[in-house]
């Protein structure tokens, strides 16, 4: 598992609870029953999850992708934000303030793309 999925099951569970086949007691198993779909959630669910995380309103996780990994207890090191960087695609990552801002960004968008709906001004 990634660094973008770690982020991503600490805001929205965990990806084994999505591959469990839908159960259906009055059906027969068929090729379409299978994992479930995750549903889009809302602004204020998505603000309510992260903001819910212990610790969230000591951190600056709404712009600083630090706080957003000290919040979801994954170590923010350069490592681990340069291989975040890579798993995201982006290139030549070394760590300045607007990297930083621009990994947020893409963890934002991500997140958005996975089932939560992000405020404009959280993604770009």
């Amino acid at each position: 598992m990634g660094i973008f999925s770690s982020i991503k099951n600490a805001i929205f569970g965990d990806d084994e609870e999505d591959k469990k086949p839908v159960d259906r007691p009055d059906t027969k198993p068929t090729a379409t029953s299978g994992p479930k779909e995750r549903a889009a959630i809302t602004l204020d669910e998505v603000e309510n999850r992260i903001g819910n995380i212990p610790g969230a309103d000591k951190l600056n996780w709404q712009t600083s992708i630090v706080d957003l990994m000290k919040l979801v207890k994954i170590d923010p090191s350069y490592e681990n934000r340069k291989e975040l960087a890579t798993e995201l695609g982006m290139v030549d990552y070394s760590g300045t303030a607007e990297q930083n801002i621009a990994l947020h960004r893409a963890v934002m968008n991500k997140i958005a793309l996975a089932g939560g709906v992000v405020p404009g001004d959280l993604k770009s």
